[in-house]
């Protein structure tokens, strides 16, 4: 079976640019828009036997109608091929409020044809999907109501408390009830212990659940469809089962600068390794970032021209120039020449950091060698406003005394 995975759609994310004038859209909506034709395009190209998305269509749980179509019109072009389609609901899908409805809702409520919402921890065999040889475990974004729906717990401290403990637990109790004769394929919205974000920012556990990597890598699985990390990754790389996150499929940020944007189609069959393809994107917007600091007040805006890409690398892309400088030559800094030197990129973001240098000043009548450590290290804290600069000295008082060193500092 081949199974077309992508996630982290975001497709109304539009942070930067300008409205296309034909369309009334963001552009950058449009760039979001050209990455799922894509996806699309190839699913029903290549006759997949299944698509799944692995949570957030948008980038709030309230879209705006216009980006609902736009996405609607998408799924609906799979509904129409007949492809059986698995709609995950991630984090910006999901309302907090119980009883509220999701951003993927109408595709449940109206039982749009070959098309199944994903909102619930579930087990669905073949008879839940349209008769394919194969079973899904599905955890969405996990809410304190959708686990306690689940698992039954009735007191929402308690479960939220054991929430990671509720999961592992619930999978492995499916897993046991699984055909052994069936690939399973795990698909969740969620972290994973040691999985990466964009800017190789490690996972770190708190407020974001986060899945432990022995439950994701079990051997009993033959795939599993990951969503809600923006970097493309496989946690397993290198053994089976492959552990994807296919990242978002556009760059969002300029977290996400030097990452290209994939989506991917793995075969998956019982008794045989998971193969999985990678396909690039492309077309996707650059995002370029620099960074540079001013050494000299000498032609300083020639400085920062050559901070620059070329103009031909420049062009249609989202930049930005991040400089550093002494404060005093703030007005040596001329932003409308950068502006028209970028006049070809889609957006030029210039994000100036003056630097102040902080001295300390020995009073007048003073000089250093009249000072104890302890005087020169009190009108330090004072010049750089050190916060508990009280406890500090004291500290340092009692360091000194015990060194028996006197006045002198070693």
């Amino acid at each position: 079976m081949k199974i077309l995975h992508f996630a982290d759609a975001h497709i109304d994310m539009a942070n930067y640019g300008r409205h296309d004038p034909e369309t009334g859209l963001p552009v950058r909506v449009l760039d979001f828009l050209k990455s799922l034709d894509t996806i699309v395009d190839t699913a029903i190209s290549q006759k997949v036997d299944m698509v799944i998305f692995a949570g957030d269509a948008y980038k709030d749980r309230s879209p705006a109608p216009t980006f609902q179509r736009e996405w609607g019109k998408r799924i609906m072009r799979l509904s129409q091929a007949r492809i059986p389609t698995l709609l995950l609901v991630g984090n910006h899908d999901i309302s907090p409020a119980a009883g509220r409805a999701h951003a993927l809702q109408e595709f449940k409520t109206l039982q749009v044809p070959f098309v199944r919402v994903l909102d619930q921890p579930c087990f669905l065999g073949p008879e839940e999907l349209w008769g394919l040889p194969l079973q899904i475990i599905g955890m969405p974004w996990i809410a304190r109501s959708g686990l306690m729906a689940a698992t039954g717990e009735t007191n929402s401290t308690e479960a939220f408390s054991r929430i990671e403990e509720n999961i592992g637990d619930l999978i492995e109790r499916w897993i046991g009830e699984a055909d052994e004769s069936l690939p399973i394929v795990l698909t969740a919205h969620a972290s994973i212990e040691g999985a990466k974000f964009g800017g190789e920012r490690l996972v770190m556990l708190g407020n974001d659940l986060a899945l432990s990597g022995s439950l994701v890598k079990n051997p009993k699985f033959s795939y599993v469809a990951m969503g809600h990390i923006h970097k493309p990754q496989d946690v397993n790389e290198g053994y089976q089962p492959p552990v994807v996150y296919p990242g978002s499929i556009e760059r969002v940020d300029f977290g996400e600068a030097k990452e290209d944007r994939f989506f991917v189609i793995a075969d998956v069959e019982k008794g045989k390794d998971t193969e999985v393809e990678w396909i690039e994107l492309t077309g996707v917007r650059k995002f370029i970032d620099r960074r540079t600091v001013l050494s000299s007040s000498e032609n300083v805006t020639d400085a920062l021209k050559d901070a620059l890409p070329g103009v031909k690398e420049m062009s249609e892309a989202i930049l930005r120039l991040v400089v550093e400088y002494p404060r005093e030559w703030d007005s040596l800094i001329d932003e409308s020449a950068l502006r028209k030197y970028t006049e070809d990129t889609f957006e030029f973001h210039l994000v100036k950091r003056p630097q102040s240098e902080s001295r300390v000043r020995i009073a007048e009548g003073q000089v250093v060698s009249s000072l104890s450590p302890l005087d020169l290290l009190a009108q330090y804290f004072d010049a750089a406003k050190v916060k508990d600069a009280g406890e500090l000295q004291k500290l340092a008082q009692e360091i000194i005394a015990s060194d028996g060193s006197g006045d002198e500092l070693s």
